[in-house]
């Protein structure tokens, strides 16, 4: 199937072009702060969605002095603001404002297309509305010069080769003994950044009780439950500043607005460097301040800075030339994480894992086919990266059955209910990708399973790939997240702590406001959908879709989560 169709104007010969700097506003800029306290400086996109614009807003929110020594730069706030082209300059005077929490691992980066989805969507329903995407703190630490360059083997030879990029060479990434400020960065922290961010941005706490919809993806729905229940001054008995009359509704993206992780079984990836939260409380934060216990959460292979970068990278290739054949496998330098992290992700069986032979670069494949191979439903084994952008195309496929083979129910949760595929044939065919929209019935046996199971079919594809890569590649803040402090987990893994339970200080906020609950069809949640809450249903959606989904999918209906949240947003009361 022909991936090089047209694509129209908007991507034809467009620039990638991403505006990064600390600088300050124009005085004409909106929002400008005369103090040097706020910046915020327009994002240039080759998005194929019309009438939105980004910008990349950066607060400044100190720590406290107690946290100890930190960048400048993670005494900042960060967030992607979208809002209609049409719309008001004054964020108080659009009709509402979405804001909305990462998950783990995660980036503001990721709600790229879910935020101009449903930014065109209200606007055509007549109705001008903004959604921020946060960031969180930490992701101050990471480093997108390389990316910023938009060519990928300038990326690599900048992380990985010394080069120089705008002046500037890459310090490498951070170590656990230089992340003493993260060990304090827990819930407590992160949704007061919320409400500062919330009470800088919007003054008038009317405006914000009235205008602001609170929400998140995966984590962020929990995020988003400690928020709605926490008191920010004090004293309970004075409530203008609770969370929930910070908000008039609340959104759950494929999560739920709750203080318990119990639906998100399978978010948080197993073989992290998670602590034993069976320690306690207190033994946790001493084991996070003496830096005995690490303070990112990462792996040793897959899951940490490197492999989060390498999945930006990927996003390069698949964004500027996604037919031609990749040379990314064989132009990274090797060394364990990247060898380890490829044999994971690339292995048929165990015994390919073990030997590493036939390994991803014995396969011809193009920068679409890489990029699918790492994050597709068909082929990455970890369900939280999953998103459903298409198949393999140009050659016969095979059963991936590693870690786990295909039709096994071995901790669903983690990897995925989904027959995963891998490229059958090494040293010959280059394979290609089928978008989203050219996948059919898979009536070909040759995309199917051994056993005759179809690996996938148009109704659950619903993401178009090369929206995926510019997510990736093009954002200012990160789609990915390289340093997710620890503490943020070990404090919810940890509710029912003391230190944990002061926090909840407004249990009934949780209830307070109506709420829509987005679920992806095939997602953390299917086959146990919590019927109480009347959820929306995203049929054939993974994880991830829920934010990266295409504006039109496969059946010519319009995207199930972006339409849903802008009539949500019309009147949530």
């Amino acid at each position: 199937m022909d991936m090089n169709r047209s694509r129209g104007s908007a991507w034809r010969g467009a620039a990638l072009a991403v505006l990064l700097t600390t600088g300050t506003l124009t005085a004409a800029a909106p929002g400008a702060r005369a103090d040097g306290a706020r910046t915020e400086v327009p994002v240039v996109s080759t998005s194929p969605v019309t009438g939105v614009r980004e910008s990349v807003v950066r607060v400044k929110a100190p720590l406290p002095e107690s946290a100890g020594p930190r960048p400048a730069a993670c005494d900042w706030l960060s967030y992607l603001r979208y809002r209609a082209a049409g719309g008001p300059d004054e964020a108080a005077d659009a009709d509402r404002i979405l804001v909305a929490q990462p998950g783990i691992l995660e980036g503001a980066g990721a709600f790229d297309s879910v935020a101009r989805n449903v930014v065109a969507a209200a606007a055509a329903r007549g109705r001008h509305i903004e959604f921020w995407a946060l960031d969180r703190r930490s992701n101050c630490l990471e480093d997108r010069t390389g990316i910023a360059s938009g060519d990928q083997h300038t990326a690599v030879d900048y992380y990985y080769r010394g080069q120089e990029v705008d002046g500037r060479t890459f310090d490498g990434y951070v170590g656990n003994g230089q992340l003493g400020w993260m060990a304090r960065l827990g819930i407590e922290q992160t949704v007061r950044d919320q409400y500062d961010l919330l009470s800088a941005e919007l003054p008038d706490q009317e405006v914000r009780g009235r205008k602001v919809l609170c929400g998140g993806h995966s984590l962020g729905g929990v995020v988003t439950g400690y928020f709605a229940t926490a008191d920010f001054d004090g004293n309970p008995a004075t409530t203008a500043d609770a969370g929930h009359h910070q908000c008039a509704g609340y959104f759950a993206l494929d999560t739920t607005v709750s203080t318990s992780l119990a639906d998100l079984s399978g978010s948080i990836p197993d073989d992290t460097n998670l602590p034993d939260v069976g320690l306690g409380h207190g033994v946790v934060q001493a084991g996070l301040d003496s830096g005995v216990l690490p303070r990112s959460l990462s792996a040793p292979v897959l899951l940490n800075p490197e492999t989060m970068t390498l999945l930006a990278i990927a996003g390069l290739g698949a964004l500027q030339a996604p037919a031609a054949e990749a040379d990314l496998p064989r132009y990274l330098p090797a060394n364990l994480n990247i060898e380890a992290t490829n044999r994971f992700l690339f292995s048929k069986d165990t015994a390919t894992f073990l030997t590493g032979s036939p390994g991803v670069k014995d396969f011809r494949l193009t920068n679409a086919a890489v990029l699918g191979a790492l994050l597709d439903d068909n082929s990455v084994p970890l369900a939280f990266l999953q998103s459903s952008v298409g198949f393999f195309d140009g050659g016969p496929v095979a059963d991936k059955s590693f870690p786990v083979a295909n039709g096994s129910e071995e901790q669903p949760g983690l990897y995925g209910t989904d027959y995963k595929a891998i490229p059958g044939r090494p040293h010959g065919l280059l394979y290609t990708w089928r978008d989203y929209d050219r996948v059919g019935d898979a009536d070909d046996p040759g995309y199917r399973s051994a056993d005759g199971t179809p690996f996938t079919a148009a109704g659950k594809e619903v993401t178009d790939i090369r929206e995926l890569a510019r997510s990736l590649a093009e954002q200012p803040l990160d789609f990915t997240e390289q340093y997710f402090p620890t503490k943020l987990v070990t404090d919810l893994e940890l509710a029912t702590s003391p230190q944990v339970k002061k926090l909840v200080v407004h249990p009934d906020g949780l209830t307070a406001h109506p709420t829509l609950t987005v679920l992806a069809g095939d997602g953390l949640l299917a086959g146990r959908v919590p019927a109480d809450l009347h959820p929306l249903i995203a049929p054939g959606y993974q994880h991830l879709d829920v934010l990266t989904a295409a504006p039109v999918q496969n059946n010519g209906a319009p995207e199930v989560v972006s339409t849903g949240l802008a009539r949500f947003a019309d009147s949530p009361n």
